[in-house]
């Protein structure tokens, strides 16, 4: 045979081999900062396009060749309605183009289906992170150590993956609530230009239990949002319709996740500009050149119907009567200006500026039908300060509940606070949360910079924020708070780091609707909470005092402050495997 027919028959079979029926598109996206790890890897032995499942409890290196024996075959299993994860890792020594994913349908033994579309891929981008230290404080970035941290899941459909690095691709798989009991097998199909097509099998186990929809979840998730750092990243103006329309898919997620209260303010910034983004005004305040008060509830008003919508409708914490720098502005008609005041509690302007707002705002949310499930929220504020301004709402408007983030024990003091959040590393007493939990009120816990473990810091172990919702069951609380959802950096997705605390600690999801691995990891850790606590209540109605005793020994192992001798990822794996085996 002719050597120049053989050579044009090898390239016709390579290329039937390689998918050529995909549509050539641009895969634009993005850049990420450089690697600031100089370390030099040898990629010259890596050949062609590597693949393999990893685990979801690491965050793969993107300069360095992934210790992973090639493999083609994942499983997992879950409740009917949960979401489950796995990791794929890709690497290269050369570049690849157009990386796109597949799924096939999901098929049982009986004959069962699950779509596809219960199964989502997205490419794990990288930001520069730093270290806790000594957490929270004004930091310089060249006094911490630097790296790039897996974290953004990014939504493009496709990819191009630089040479000589690591791409790892976070799969997600929804299980529907409709679908029978069994084990369902399915394929993922890796497609990349130029390459032949790579197929690689799942196996879902789907469990006999049922989670039901987020909105129905009994865990009090608390993540604060800050919708004018919307507005500033995608440049566009505060409470434009553009606005409007762009806050929609990240609060969407944070609703999917299980959210339960809205974030509000009344005033100026409440927490004195300590984000990136100051916090807009909601509610504006008009002095009259009558010396009468207006307040326009317009943008209030429309962000709360605006949550509502989206499923998030269990509570309105309003911050808050205790600004941190007890500043109040309003708009002076008379003068024609913006005029700043310092109000501290128990001066004559707190009692006057407060007075007429409080008995105003009650009104509104009267008439609006959400003045029972209200509260205006302090956070972290002295004991001194709170006696003041509780005392000034008891005589003003004492319709309104009251919310507090505490860090001082101030709560003993106010045992009937509708919304009560203490600090990690305080506990509430026995008594006070059974007094609480008998009168219907809600006790949660908080993380903040201070706090090495756990936390969902971008350098943080992800089973860290599974952690959380285990911790929340054993210690019998009912969910926890973290201080912003989505308080961005300046530029969030290349730098998470930031001038006061350690990386990411200012937020846990991205721009354009992006979710992150620490925001999925949360989410599961929540839903573990949920499953705890359904299968407890079934356990407890058939009286198996022997399984119960199981989950409850599984349980208490996470009652702890520090992290645990083995490995965070140790601890939560052998809860789900337990929890999982209870469930069948």
């Amino acid at each position: 045979m002719n050597k120049k027919y053989i050579l044009l028959l090898s390239s016709l079979v390579l290329m039937a081999a390689c998918d050529q029926s995909r549509q050539t598109k641009s895969c634009e996206t993005y850049a990420e900062a450089a690697d600031p790890d100089t370390t030099v890897v040898d990629w010259s032995a890596v050949n062609g396009l590597n693949y393999a499942f990893g685990t979801i409890d690491q965050r793969y290196a993107k300069s360095a060749i992934p210790d992973l024996p090639q493999s083609t075959e994942w499983q997992g299993s879950g409740w009917r309605g949960e979401r489950i994860s796995a990791q794929l890792v890709l690497w290269s020594g050369e570049p690849i183009n157009q990386i796109e994913f597949e799924f096939s349908p999901f098929t049982a033994e009986d004959g069962a289906t699950m779509d596809g579309a219960i199964g989502t891929a997205r490419f794990v981008r990288y930001v520069l992170t730093d270290a806790f230290a000594d957490g929270c404080g004004h930091r310089k970035p060249e006094d911490f150590p630097v790296s790039l941290s897996a974290d953004v899941l990014d939504n493009t459909s496709c990819f191009d993956m630089a040479g000589g690095t690591t791409l790892p691709v976070w799969l997600s798989f929804d299980i529907p609530s409709s679908a029978s009991p069994g084990v369902y097998t399915g394929t993922v199909k890796l497609h990349a230009e130029g390459q032949e097509t790579k197929q690689l099998d799942l196996a879902i186990e789907v469990l006999p239990q049922t989670l039901p929809p987020a909105s129905e979840w009994a865990f009090h998730l608390d993540l604060w949002q800050h919708p004018s750092a919307v507005a500033r990243v995608h440049g566009v103006k505060v409470w434009s319709d553009q606005h409007w329309e762009l806050i929609k898919a990240p609060m969407q997620m944070l609703a999917d996740a299980g959210q339960k209260v809205i974030t509000a303010n009344l005033n100026k910034d409440p927490w004195n500009n300590q984000c990136f983004d100051p916090y807009e005004d909601m509610i504006r305040w008009t002095k009259k050149a009558d010396g009468q008060w207006e307040y326009d509830y317009t943008v209030f008003d429309r962000w709360v119907n605006f949550m509502f919508d989206l499923g998030v409708n269990k509570l309105i914490n309003c911050y808050s009567l205790l600004p941190w720098n007890h500043e109040i502005h309003y708009i002076d008609e008379a003068a024609g200006d913006t005029i700043n005041v310092s109000a501290k509690p128990g001066s004559p302007e707190f009692t006057e500026l407060w007075t007429p707002f409080l008995t105003s705002f009650r009104d509104h949310l009267n008439a609006q039908g959400w003045l029972s499930f209200t509260n205006i929220a302090m956070d972290e504020r002295s004991p001194e300060e709170m006696k003041i301004a509780l005392t000034l709402l008891e005589e003003v408007a004492p319709e309104l509940g009251v919310a507090l983030a505490d860090n001082h024990k101030s709560y003993q003091q106010y045992p009937m606070l509708n919304d009560i959040c203490i600090a990690f590393d305080a506990d509430f007493d026995e008594k006070d949360l059974a007094f609480r939990k008998e009168n219907g009120l809600i006790s949660t816990y908080y993380v903040c910079c201070a706090d090495e473990f756990p936390n969902v810091f971008t350098f943080s172990d992800p089973s860290e924020a599974v952690f959380m919702g285990w911790y929340t069951r054993t210690t019998g609380l009912d969910g926890y708070l973290h201080w912003s959802y989505n308080s961005w950096t300046e530029n969030p997705l290349v730098d998470s780091r930031f001038r006061t605390w350690p990386a990411g600690d200012t937020y846990v999801i991205y721009p354009d609707g992006r979710s992150s691995i620490r925001f999925e990891r949360m989410r599961e850790g929540i839903q573990d909470a949920e499953k705890i606590r359904i299968l407890r209540e079934k356990l407890l109605v058939a009286s198996d005092t022997a399984k119960l005793k199981t989950l409850d020994d599984e349980l208490a192992k996470f009652n702890v402050k520090s992290a645990p001798d083995s490995t965070t990822a140790a601890l939560v794996n052998h809860g789900k495997a337990v929890l999982a085996a209870l469930s069948r």
